[in-house]
């Protein structure tokens, strides 16, 4: 039965994460957690730097055992990682990665906060973090959301004490942590904040310790606390672990799909400082989280407790009167803090109690400014409750008096129009709309902290409930239906009235030959008439200078040829269509993020491709490669004219690799693809008998196999995170530097986010090390491209970032990774002779 209760919980999980969007309806066992964790006030805050640095056991343990309102404030939104399940990388990945999280919280019980740190990469030294994330920016948004949330328990993630030990945004989300403990309740410390948030001090600190990253010696085992956070909970048909394996399981684009666990396990926290422990197994101890820690809770807490000691599981319908006395008595007390948590609790319990279906959903998931659009209301009340309809109104200009009485189990569907006023914004991650920083996302002030861009339309339900009016508001959301899916749920957006997109976001140009490059337009309305142009720099040349489009549907596209010219020298640049619609200029690509467990995502981003005529010369032009993570290096090699051919475990034979020059390995491949590691000796034989085969970077650990290379070759953590760090040539006559493109340090100008990662620290003799590099104060790596000769052929491991550069257009990356590829191709290399 146990299983049966699992796996309907798995069940109900991924539907709400499917559709994140479809009103809930909550169940018995689900109204009664909602009722425990309203009769307790207090709360926790999480900090940490990204995505998956959370512990999500523990989360979910203050959350679901001790019932307190926890937030998880992540500094970043993990734009600097790499991604699993798809190409994007940088901003879209942070889009997906902060919708992650909110899939996680959805399932622990957390709540999501975030500052305006850009996750720029891997950083060694936190003295280098907040240097470039700009200290006192991010200083002042962690101060800020600790007196917006108000906790009395903040809990670090990483030790505060071990700069350099760990990476530098975990030591400094911990440092930025601790220092905002005191300042937010210090009213010289960000004094603009005090017009619309409180000073706040919370009762305690604490390091949540791990034992893989903790310095023990730093600990101070006195002030130890260990929690039992395997408890089992009935009421859900899963223990405390297993909740939080699911939830972790969220962040799929990281890998963290994972076994759930079960039983005992204990989580240790370390007191730093605030309010001494009266007792090391209640963090809480000495803090009063009933409702008498508030002027005139008392009264509402006999009538809550009451309600919680003898909940009707069969009809909690019964408990809405005595729900509705201790909401009135609710909107009379002074603390406006627990006044607004409670009331926001107290409504949606109130609303479960009474079955209410309340749904405002229009035909399209978007519109444009000035449009109107169906409206479809549904109001249903299946309890025996009282309840009146008065009217429903929303910010614009919907305000329609209804005075209905809702009975039971009696539905009530209205048709309406909405709106959309004409200088309506469209819907976007509110910290992209503008340009930020390398360090710093730029914001809109009235957001900061908040994990997505507000709701712009909702619908407010104006009801009277035994006598007493509360107002609920939903979302307006586009509900829909496919054959093969049922009924499915999308967010309401706005999007401009066209955008547009070049279908290349690098387009290299290795001869000056033109090239023919396609705009899509994409229609936000019916009816769309304009022209469209690229923008581009003053050596290039495009024609023709302008097309018409003549769009009839909106959601359709149109597409455009341009032709390119290129320079007869090396140069780049980048190039941007520009789409008028009488007189008015739009710039922007619409672009639209769809996996299955989090919701559909509408992201708008300035459309730019970068241009790059570049001096490269090749050998050899079919290439197999053999993905891992997402990357666009296949794309990226037929930019420059290579035929590349996706090969999967299977395909790894050697009449298909007979046909080939190279085979290319992705990043972390041998992390991520099951069937690799049985197909060594046949590459191996490729390579012998003439191939060449280059392996991108894998992590240290995780390893699928320990044969990566046909000699030894082990990883290690080594890298390389300054982008700008000097190159040095440790064999300067290799070929693989100078055949058939002589590559200089000109070659490394440009590059982007780091130089590389995961680097070889020990090989066999058989491998000739090409670079050296490091960062400031470190010793010389020269583990990131190794070269052996294998029979008649060529294996090199690299961890070079060449998944980042590709994409970033760095012409330097393309021409060595060219050489890679043609090394050992005689009849070029004596062509090069001769020239020379």
């Amino acid at each position: 039965m146990r299983r049966q209760i699992f796996y309907l919980f798995i069940l109900v999980v991924t539907v709400s994460t499917l559709q994140a969007q479809k009103p809930k309806t909550p169940n018995s066992s689900k109204i009664y957690e909602s009722i425990q964790k309203l009769n307790f006030l207090g709360s926790v805050l999480y900090v940490a730097a990204h995505p998956d640095d959370e512990n999500t056991r523990l989360i979910a343990y203050m959350a679901n055992q001790v019932k307190a309102r926890t937030a998880y404030l992540s500094l970043t939104r993990g734009d600097g990682g790499q991604n699993l399940i798809g190409t994007e990388i940088r901003e879209l990945l942070g889009v997906i990665r902060t919708q992650e999280l909110l899939a996680a919280r959805r399932i622990d019980g957390g709540e999501q906060l975030f500052t305006r740190a850009n996750d720029f990469g891997y950083s060694k030294h936190p003295d280098e973090t907040l240097e470039i994330w700009e200290e006192e920016e991010v200083l002042s948004d962690v101060v800020l959301a600790i007196r917006k949330f108000q906790p009395d328990i903040i809990i670090n993630r990483f030790d505060h004490r071990s700069p350099g030990a760990t990476h530098g945004h975990h030591t400094s989300s911990a440092m930025l942590s601790m220092e905002a403990f005191e300042l937010a309740n210090d009213e010289s410390s960000f004094p603009g904040q005090l017009k619309t948030v409180s000073l706040w001090q919370p009762k305690r600190i604490f390091f949540n310790i791990y034992s893989w990253r903790s310095n023990p010696e730093q600990v101070n085992k006195d002030n130890l606390s260990s929690l039992d956070v395997g408890t089992y909970y009935p009421l859900k048909g899963l223990s405390n672990n297993e909740l939080a394996s699911i939830a972790s399981s969220q962040h799929l684009c990281q890998g963290f799909g994972r076994l759930s666990q079960r039983g005992s396990q204990n989580e240790n926290i370390e007191f730093l400082k605030g309010m001494p422990l009266d007792n090391n197994e209640n963090i809480f101890s000495g803090i009063d989280t009933t409702w008498n820690r508030v002027k005139g809770g008392k009264e509402i807490g006999e009538i809550l407790n009451k309600i919680e000691d003898n909940f009707n599981f069969k009809d909690p319908s019964i408990h809405i009167s005595d729900l509705l006395e201790a909401y009135k008595l609710l909107q009379n007390i002074e603390n406006t803090y627990w006044k607004a948590q409670k009331t926001k609790e107290l409504k949606s319990i109130i609303e479960m109690c009474a079955g209410l279906y309340l749904e405002a959903s229009v035909t399209t998931n978007w519109a444009t400014a000035n449009e109107t659009v169906n409206l479809n209301i549904e109001v249903l009340n299946r309890s025996n409750q009282p309840i009146i309809l008065e009217s429903i109104k929303n910010a614009d200009n919907l305000n329609i008096s209804k005075n209905l009485e809702l009975k039971e189990n009696n539905k009530f569907t209205f048709k309406e129009t909405l709106k959309i006023s004409e200088g309506q914004n469209p819907t976007t991650p509110y910290w992209l709309t503008e340009k930020g920083s390398l360090g710093m996302y730029k914001s809109d002030k009235a957001y900061i902290g908040l994990p997505e861009t507000p709701r712009t339309f909702l619908v407010s339900f104006n009801l009277v409930i035994n006598q007493v009016p509360i107002t609920i508001s939903k979302p307006v959301i586009h509900r829909f239906s496919k054959p093969d899916k049922g009924e499915l749920y999308k967010p309401f957006e706005i999007i401009p009235e066209a955008s547009a997109k070049i279908t290349e976001k690098v387009i290299i140009f290795d001869n000056d030959k033109q090239r023919d490059i396609t705009v899509v337009v994409k229609a936000g309305r019916d009816n769309l008439e304009g022209d469209v142009e690229v923008c581009h720099p003053n050596d290039w040349n495009i024609y023709p200078k302008k097309q018409k489009i003549n769009i009839a549907h909106k959601g359709e596209e149109q597409t455009l040829t341009f032709t390119i010219i290129p320079p007869k020298n090396q140069s780049e640049g980048y190039i941007g269509p520009i789409v008028r619609i009488n007189d008015k200029p739009y710039s922007k690509e619409l672009i639209e993020i769809d996996y299955d467990h989090i919701p559909f995502q509408t992201v708008l981003l300035p459309s730019e491709s970068k241009i790059v005529r570049l001096d490269i010369k090749k050998k050899g032009k079919n290439i197999g490669y053999i993905k891992g993570a997402g990357d666009v290096v296949p794309e990226s090699l037929r930019q420059i004219g290579y035929h590349v051919q996706i090969l999967k475990p299977e395909d790894i034979t050697p009449e298909i690799l007979g046909d080939l020059d190279a085979v290319v390995v992705g990043i972390r491949a041998y992390n991520t693809v099951d069937g690799l590691n049985f197909k060594h000796q046949t590459l191996y034989n490729f390579v012998a008998n003439g191939g060449n085969m280059i392996v991108q970077y894998s992590k240290s650990y995780g390893l699928k196999t320990k044969d990566l290379a046909p000699y030894e070759l082990q990883l290690s953590h080594d890298r390389v995170t300054d982008e700008n760090a000097e190159v040095r040539f440790l064999d300067p006559n290799h070929e693989v530097l100078n055949y058939p493109n002589k590559i200089s340090k000109k070659d490394f100008d440009g590059w982007t986010q780091e130089r590389g990662l995961y680097f070889s620290n020990k090989w066999g003799k058989e491998f000739t090390p090409i670079l050296s590099m490091n960062d400031k104060n470190e010793t010389p790596k020269e583990g990131s491209l190794l070269v052996a000769k294998h029979g008649k052929g060529y294996f090199i491991y690299t961890g070079l970032s060449f998944f980042r550069e590709f994409p970033a257009g760095v012409s330097g990356a393309y021409r060595l990774f060219a050489n890679m590829l043609s090394i050992g191709k005689d009849d070029l290399k004596l062509e090069a002779k001769i020239n020379n």
